[in-house]
This record gives structure tokens, C-alpha cells and sequence, in this order.
């Protein structure tokens, strides 16, 4: 499933900077193009083992390439193109890819350790990011219109955008009639009141003034409290892989052409 050009060459030493030409991408505002783009890669993805033992969850393979090149061409598609990957376990694996790969973006890497939580990996970015940037996980896939949730989130005074989606439920779910008459059922519908984290953020750099493990739980939760925190809804596409059923999903999307997310 991985393919033998991600598990090859890990003694190798690769640099861990590149700048290359780009070419054929979209036309965007010069100002908007210079914004990093922040990948979270760095943990231990222990919900889908065994496949991530041996590579980290955003290098799991979907039909040809790994999660995280196809995370990373949602935002190259739209003209942003330089990104700064925050490894931790097997990070090489990673590393040695993208160093083979050739692709024609500027890539960089930060590492805080195997061990250090969303927050950490953000905190620890802090120095190969200028004014506000583009920050989500390396395993998660939409359609998201970036142009779209940059100038929301240019447009509220907060310092911290979170693309927020509607929660499928796990479970089908039972129509009930007067006296509890079954009038029919739905498969696993979308909970249109309940709103999930997608990732997709965008972050001024005052979210370096809140420090704390977790990015979900410490450091947008401080920011909430403040104020400081504004959601941008995505009704489109959206999946990220915590499991290997996840996985299987997404494949059988990709082989029947449902990939909205590679028309962004």
C-alpha cells in the first residue's frame, strides 16, 4: 500500500529546505500566495494502527500518493505553495519523500519531537511563519475554498479561523412518528446543529502569545475564551482518516472519481 519509494532510502540524509519554480498555478494576489502553509504530520497516528507503525499516519498511501501530498495540492491548486511540514514520528519517512519527489514547492520542516502535542508542533513553527498563515492536518481532505475562508477570517477581529463542518453521525439514525411508529431510516446522516473542527485554520501570529499541548484543547480554548476564536463553515467535501476503515472510504471515492477535493 505504501509503495517502495516511501520505504527506501532512510539512511539518507536529506536537506531539509527546498525552493523551487512554480509554474501553471492559479491566479491569486501576490500578498496571498507569500502565506506559509502549516501541515501538522508529527503524531503518532495510534487510532490506525498497525498501519502506522512503520510511516505516520499522513504518509498512509491513497491511490498513488501519500495523504499528506494530497492535503498539500487542496492549498497548490489554489496558488499556496510554501509549506512548512511539523514532523515528529518517523520523520524521515517524510523527509526522504519529499526529497525525491521534486515537487515544485518550497518545503520545510519542523520538528519539536516525537512526543509534543498540536500545540507544541504550532509553537515550535513560530520562526518559518510571517503574519497570518494557513495551518491543518496531514490527514484530513476537502474541498475547502481558502480565497473564500481567508477573507472571513480578514473580515471578523479575531486572531484565529477555524473551518468547522457538520458532523455525519457514526450511526444510522430512526425517523420516528406518532406513537413511535418507525416511518423510516437514514445512514449515518450529517447532524446539521453539531459543528466539528475540520482543521483548515488560518492563525495570526498573536496565537504564539497562547502556549499549551494541545492545540484544540489548550490553545484554541484560551483563544475562545477571549474572544479570539471565529468558525468558518465548509458545507462542501470533507474526511480526514483516523481509522483504516476511514482509509477504505476514501479509496473507493477515489475510484469512482468523487475526489471534489482535487478540483479546488
Amino acid at each position: 500500500m505504501f509503495g517502495s519509494d516511501v520505504l527506501t532510502g532512510l539512511l539518507a540524509a536529506p536537506t531539509l529546505y527546498m525552493r523551487l519554480d512554480v509554474d501553471g498555478m492559479p491566479a491569486v494576489p501576490q500578498e496571498e500566495t507569500h502565506m506559509e502553509v502549516v501541515i501538522l504530520a508529527g503524531g503518532r497516528g495510534t487510532r490506525a494502527y498497525p498501519l502506522t507503525a512503520d510511516v505516520p499516519k499522513p504518509m498512509l498511501w491513497l491511490k498513488g500518493m501519500p495523504l499528506i501530498e494530497r492535503v498539500m495540492r487542496v492549498y497548490a491548486r489554489q496558488g499556496f505553495t510554501d509549506f512548512v511540514i511539523c514532523v515528529g514520528h518517523r520523520k524521515e519517512v517524510i523527509q526522504d519523500y519529499f526529497y525525491h519527489r521534486g515537487l515544485p514547492w518550497r518545503i520545510r520542516y519542523s520538528d519539536a519531537g516525537d512526543d509534543a502535542g498540536t500545540g507544541g508542533r504550532i509553537l515550535a513553527a513560530r520562526d518559518l511563519v510571517h503574519g497570518p498563515f494557513f495551518a491543518t492536518y496531514g490527514d484530513g481532505l476537502g474541498d475547502v475554498d481558502l480565497s473564500a475562508l481567508l477573507r472571513f477570517h480578514r473580515g471578523h477581529d479575531g486572531i484565529a479561523t477555524l473551518t468547522a463542518v457538520p458532523m455525519r453521525s457514526q450511526y444510522g439514525t430512526v425517523d420516528l412518528g406518532a406513537g413511535d411508529q418507525i416511518l423510516g431510516f437514514e445512514e449515518k446522516p450529517l447532524l446539521a446543529d453539531m459543528w466539528i473542527n475540520a482543521g483548515y485554520f488560518v492563525f495570526d501570529r498573536e496565537i504564539f502569545d497562547y502556549e499549551g499541548d494541545s492545540l484544540e484543547s489548550d490553545v484554541l480554548a484560551k483563544i475562545a475564551a477571549n474572544g479570539g476564536l471565529y468558525a468558518y463553515k465548509h458545507g462542501g467535501f470533507w474526511k480526514s482518516v483516523d481509522t483504516f476503515k476511514d482509509l477504505g472510504e476514501l479509496e473507493d471515492m477515489v475510484a469512482r472519481s468523487e475526489t471534489s477535493w482535487t478540483a479546488s
